[in-house]
C-alpha cells in the first residue's frame, strides 16, 4: 500500500469572490446561435492549428481510428426472438449496420450477416444524419420494433416503428417527431409513450411528465393519459412486462436521479405503489420482486443493509407479506455490480476491492443456492449476463483487463466451463508492461484505490509522462478493461496509465457514492488529489510530468483539479463537462442532476455548490496548468455551454487554454468512428505535448 505522506490542499480562493459580477459569457448560452457557432469554429482551427496539424497527431489519429474500425473487433450481440443482433461501424459503414446472424453462424470465425439496416443508406436516402440508439421489439413474436434514431447523436430521437420480418419500416406505423422520449409495447395495437406532447408536457429536467397509452391508427392527440408527475419531477414512463404466465404493467415516477416509485396498473387503470423505500431499485422476474435498498432499511422487524439485494414473491408483496431473502449483502470491500436472469437462474457479477467475481443463485424456499461461476484472472474484470430469459439458461461471459484484450465466452449455467466463442485483438505490446493496484490515502484517512499500469522496470524518478483518469459521480464505477486506444496512445510511448476510484463511484456501492454527494462532493476532489500526490510521493512522476482528463462529471472533476489543484497537474483535459454549477439546473438536462450535485437557487446549498464551482472559482493571477476543454454541439445532455464560458473566462484572464467543439456527436461528443477518433487523439497530444 501507498501512501500520501501530506494529502494536498486546495488552492485558497477569496469566498465572496465574484459574487455579484455580471457573467460576460452568458451569450455563448445560445448554442445554435450564428454569431456563437461563428466564434465556436474560429477556437476550433486555432486548437487544430496548434494541435492537430503534425504528422505525429495524423499518425495517432489514423491508428486509433484503426482500432475503432478494426475488423477483428468482438461483434457484441443480443438475441431478439431466434436471432442474434448487432450493431456494426466500420471504415465502409461510419454510421453502422444494425444486422442479424443465427447462433450457429456466430459461432464461426467469420460470420455470415444479414443486413437489415444500413444506417448509412437511410442517412444517405433522406438526408440525415442518423446515429442509432437502439429498438424495442415486441415478444415474444419479435417481429415488430420501435427503433430509435438520433440526429447527430443528441439525446432527443425519432422513433419510428420496423417490421424486422420484412426489414422495412411499417407504412402508417408508430411514429414520433424528435423529442427526449420513452416508449413501451403494450401489444401489436398500443404502446406506452411519454413525449413532448405540448406545452407543459415535459419535465424541468427536460424528459416526458405524461406518460399516454396510444392506439394504432388512431392521432397521437387522442392518446389516453396514464399518468402526470410534476414538473419538478425527472420523469414518467410506464412498461409492460410482457413474460408469458406474468404479464404486468407499471407505471414509473422518477421523482430524482436517485428517487423514484414504481407502481402496479391494473386492467382498470388503478395505480398500486410497490412499498419500498424511494432511493431503492426494484425490478420483477416471473413470481419474483428483487429489491435493492441504497440505504440501511427497517421492515418486517429486520434491517436490510444498503446496498443489498432482496428478493420477495411479487404477488405476496403486494398483498402486505414481508417474507425477504437476502440474496447479497455488501462488506467493507465488497458490492454488488450488477445481476442477470437466465430462464431458471440469476446471475450476481459481485465487485471485491473493484475486482469481480461471478456467483449463480438458484430461487428455492429459503436460502437460495449459490454457486460461484469463477473469478477475474487478477487485477482483471469478469462479467456474465443471461442471454433469453424466457427460454434458456444460456449466458454470456466476457474477461478484459488493461493488458488483456476481451474473451467472449459461452456457456449454460449447470452444463460446465463456458467455452470460447471469440476472442478480441491486441493493438499494442502487452508484455512490455505490468499492471497494480495501490491505494492512496485521502484527506479524512480514507483509503482510495487506484490502478497504474506501466512500463516493466519503470524508473521511479519523477520524470514519467503520467496520465491519471477518473469519475467520480453517479455510482459509476472505473474498473479494469482493455483499451488498445490508450495503449497506442500513452502507454507505447512510455507513459504511465492510472485510473483512480474515488468516492462519488460506485466501487464501493452506494455508501461510497452517498460519501461524496452534495456538500460532501469535495471529498471526490481531495481523493483525486490525494492520488495524485501520492503518484508524486511515490516518484512515479511528478507535477510537470503529470497530466488528467475525464469526461462528463469527470468533466467538472478536472475542473476542480485545475481550479483547486493546480499544483499538482502539468496539463488538464475537461471533456463534455459540467464547470458552471451557478447555472447548471438551467442548462440542458442539468435539473435532472440536482439529487447529485445540489440545487444553486438555494441559498443554503449555493454556498457550498460554489466550492466545486470551476467557472465560479476561476480567478486570475493563478498557476494554473494548461487546459483543454471539448465539447459536442448537439450535446443535449450536458450541452457544450459549460466548456464554452470556462474557456472564454481562462482566455480572457491570460491563461493557456485551448477549445474544440464538435458539431455532432451528443454526450459522447462524435457521432462515429472517424470523430472518436479525433477528439481522442486531440486529447491525448494535448496532455503527452504538455506533461512528456
Amino acid at each position: 500500500m501507498s501512501q500520501a505522506s501530506t494529502p494536498p490542499q486546495p488552492a485558497a480562493h477569496p469566498a465572496s469572490a465574484n459574487a455579484a459580477s455580471p457573467d460576460a459569457n452568458l451569450w455563448l448560452e445560445d448554442i445554435d446561435g450564428a454569431k456563437q457557432l461563428d466564434w465556436v469554429h474560429q477556437q476550433n482551427a486555432k486548437t487544430v492549428d496548434t494541435y492537430a496539424q503534425t504528422p505525429e497527431f495524423k499518425q495517432l489519429d489514423a491508428r486509433l481510428l484503426e482500432v475503432l474500425d478494426s475488423n477483428e473487433r468482438i461483434p457484441m450481440v443480443n438475441k431478439i426472438g431466434d436471432a442474434f443482433y448487432n450493431l456494426w461501424r466500420d471504415k465502409e459503414h461510419p454510421k453502422g449496420l444494425f444486422r442479424r446472424t443465427s447462433l450457429a453462424e456466430y459461432r464461426k470465425a467469420q460470420p455470415t450477416w444479414e443486413t437489415v439496416i444500413d444506417l448509412d443508406a437511410l442517412s444517405k436516402a433522406e438526408n440525415e444524419n442518423w446515429v442509432w440508439h437502439g429498438a424495442q421489439c415486441l415478444k415474444p413474436d419479435y417481429r415488430r420494433c420501435l427503433v430509435s434514431l438520433s440526429r447527430g447523436g443528441a439525446d432527443a430521437d425519432v422513433v419510428r416503428e420496423f417490421d424486422l420480418t420484412t426489414k422495412q419500416f411499417v407504412k402508417d406505423g408508430f411514429v414520433l417527431p424528435e423529442a427526449k422520449s420513452n416508449v413501451a409495447w403494450i401489444d401489436d395495437d398500443h404502446i406506452y409513450v411519454g413525449t413532448d406532447f405540448g406545452t407543459g408536457s415535459m419535465t424541468t429536467s427536460s424528459y416526458p411528465r405524461i406518460v399516454k397509452e396510444w392506439k394504432r391508427g388512431t392521432p397521437l392527440s387522442s392518446a389516453t393519459t396514464v399518468y402526470e408527475g410534476k414538473h419538478e419531477d425527472m420523469a414518467v414512463g410506464a412498461y409492460r412486462d410482457n413474460t408469458p404466465g406474468f404479464q404486468r404493467d407499471f407505471v414509473t415516477r422518477q421523482l430524482a436521479f436517485y428517487d423514484s416509485e414504481t407502481y402496479l396498473r391494473g386492467k382498470d387503470g388503478k395505480l398500486t405503489k410497490i412499498d419500498v423505500p424511494n432511493d431503492a431499485n426494484t425490478s420483477t422476474e416471473r413470481e419474483w420482486l428483487l429489491i435493492e435498498p441504497r440505504s440501511d432499511w427497517n421492515v418486517g422487524g429486520k434491517t436490510y443493509k444498503s446496498g443489498s439485494l432482496l428478493a420477495a414473491k411479487f404477488d405476496d408483496y403486494m398483498a402486505g407479506k414481508r417474507e425477504i431473502t437476502v440474496l447479497f449483502e455488501p462488506t467493507d470491500t465488497t458490492a454488488l455490480d450488477g445481476y442477470s436472469w437466465t430462464r431458471h437462474h440469476l446471475i450476481l457479477n459481485v465487485m471485491d476491492n473493484v475486482v469481480n467475481r461471478i456467483e449463480v443463485l438458484t430461487p428455492q424456499e429459503g436460502a437460495w443456492k449459490r454457486e460461484s461461476l469463477g473469478g477475474a484472472p487478477k487485477l482483471s474484470t469478469i462479467a456474465a449476463g443471461g442471454i433469453d430469459d424466457d427460454t434458456s439458461d444460456d449466458y454470456f461471459l466476457t474477461v478484459s483487463g488493461f493488458l488483456q484484450p476481451t474473451t467472449l465466452y459461452y456457456g449454460v449455467v449447470g452444463q460446465g466451463e463456458p467455452t470460447v466463442l471469440k476472442n478480441s485483438p491486441s493493438f499494442f505490446d502487452a508484455s512490455k508492461f505490468e499492471v497494480s493496484q495501490h491505494f492512496a490515502t485521502s484527506k479524512d484517512g480514507t483509503r482510495v484505490p487506484y490502478f497504474e499500469i506501466a512500463p516493466k522496470n519503470l524508473a521511479a524518478n519523477g520524470k514519467n509522462p503520467t496520465l491519471l483518469y477518473g469519475y467520480g459521480g453517479f455510482e459509476i464505477s472505473l474498473q479494469p478493461a482493455y483499451s488498445g486506444g490508450v495503449g497506442r496512445a500513452w502507454l507505447e510511448k512510455g507513459g504511465v496509465y492510472v485510473i483512480a476510484n474515488i468516492r462519488g463511484g460506485g466501487e464501493y456501492g452506494p455508501r461510497w457514492h452517498k460519501a461524496a454527494l452534495k456538500a460532501n462532493r469535495l471529498r471526490a476532489y481531495e481523493d483525486f488529489a490525494a492520488v495524485a500526490q501520492d503518484l508524486i510521493d511515490r516518484k512515479i512522476t511528478s507535477p510537470q510530468h503529470l497530466g488528467t482528463m475525464g469526461g462528463s462529471n469527470g468533466g467538472l472533476l478536472m475542473g476542480n483539479m485545475l481550479t483547486l489543484y493546480p499544483q499538482l497537474f502539468g496539463a488538464v483535459v475537461s471533456q463534455v463537462a459540467l464547470l458552471d454549477m451557478q447555472r447548471y439546473t438551467h442548462l440542458s438536462a442539468g435539473a435532472s442532476w440536482m439529487a447529485e450535485y445540489g440545487d444553486p437557487d438555494k441559498p443554503n446549498e449555493w454556498a457550498w455548490i460554489k466550492t466545486f464551482s470551476p467557472y465560479y472559482n476561476a480567478k486570475p493571477d493563478q498557476k494554473y496548468p494548461p487546459v483543454l476543454f471539448t465539447a459536442s454541439t448537439r450535446d443535449d445532455r450536458v450541452g457544450p455551454v459549460h466548456a464554452r464560458k470556462m474557456y472564454a473566462k481562462l482566455e480572457s484572464m491570460g491563461y493557456d487554454a485551448s477549445f474544440y467543439e464538435n458539431v455532432e456527436g451528443g454526450h459522447g461528443a462524435a457521432a462515429d468512428n472517424k470523430q472518436s477518433a479525433f477528439m481522442n487523439a486531440l486529447g491525448y497530444t494535448y496532455l503527452w505535448e504538455h506533461v512528456k
